[in-house]
């Protein structure tokens, strides 16, 4: 067999190549009018197709002093430059998208080593005047108390009630609203609780997270009986003497088979 040789032809865009055959085997007449090889990029790219900006928006769900909050910040640029917004950016040539949403809220608010769930893609053509931008919506749920903010460049970054959120730009407040209905099915299929209490806690507080993202009262004795069910839970030789005059036992999460049953997943009617 003979040695393959490409013959290249310079094509109207400056500086960029077309395939015409190899030596020996005839030449194509054409050139694909859609994948070009750009010498200059060293990549195969889709020369007559529509390019559309990747964004990610990032839904930070946190809980202190007993309410469910989220962190918003009043957006810095046009278009509603001044409005608030979720934390987003877009995403660059180098990055996978999870990289993207990392290194987005990481930047703006300090935020780092969270993990953060891919949640929906939103298209719609005219979500943002600015720019067609194709936006991914990541949420991620964090205690309060046990994240701080270093190295913030946006100094409106805030968390808010989520009861008491401000309307948000664009297409946002559905995505906080999609968040909010996943947040609701998983506390229903598996524990929640690990990313969003401190380290040590008291059943009221766990069931007063319970009772903030499923907005509703449960009550005392059926909430705790099944939660104990679950054997995730491991109660200290400690008490918060803040809450009663006896105390109240302190309890944390058994991760191993916390770990578990998120991913085994089970069904938690309350």
């Amino acid at each position: 067999m003979g040695s393959l040789q490409i013959f290249l032809r310079e094509s109207a865009d400056a500086g960029s190549f077309c395939y015409i055959g190899r030596k020996g085997h005839g030449r194509l007449p054409w050139c694909h009018p859609y994948l070009v090889y750009d010498h200059r990029m060293g990549l195969k790219y889709y020369k007559s197709e529509d390019k559309v900006l990747l964004a990610v928006d990032c839904i930070i769900f946190g809980f202190d002093n007993g309410e469910l909050k989220i962190l918003l910040v009043r957006r810095n640029m046009e278009p509603e430059m001044g409005k608030w917004s979720l934390i987003g950016g877009f995403m660059k040539k180098a990055e996978d998208l999870d990289q993207a949403a990392t290194r987005v809220l990481q930047n703006l608010t300090g935020l780092g080593d969270i993990y953060m769930e891919q949640l929906y893609t939103y298209s719609k053509v005219d979500r943002d005047p600015g720019q067609r931008t194709i936006s991914v919506a990541y949420f991620a749920l964090i205690d309060v108390a046990s994240h701080q903010f270093e190295g913030v460049q946006l100094e409106t970054a805030r968390w808010f009630p989520l009861s008491d959120a401000p309307d948000l730009i664009f297409d946002h407040n559905k995505m906080v609203a999609k968040a909010v209905a996943r947040l609701r099915r998983r506390a229903l299929t598996m524990p929640i609780g690990f990313e969003l209490l401190p380290d040590k806690f008291t059943m009221r507080q766990l069931q007063t997270l319970y009772e903030c993202i499923l907005d509703k009262e449960l009550d005392k004795r059926n909430f705790i009986n099944k939660f104990k069910s679950l054997d995730v839970l491991i109660r200290l030789d400690e008490k918060d003497m803040t809450v009663a005059r006896k105390g109240a036992y302190l309890y944390t999460f058994d991760k191993d088979k916390y770990d578990r049953k998120v991913e085994e997943g089970f069904s938690f009617k309350l």
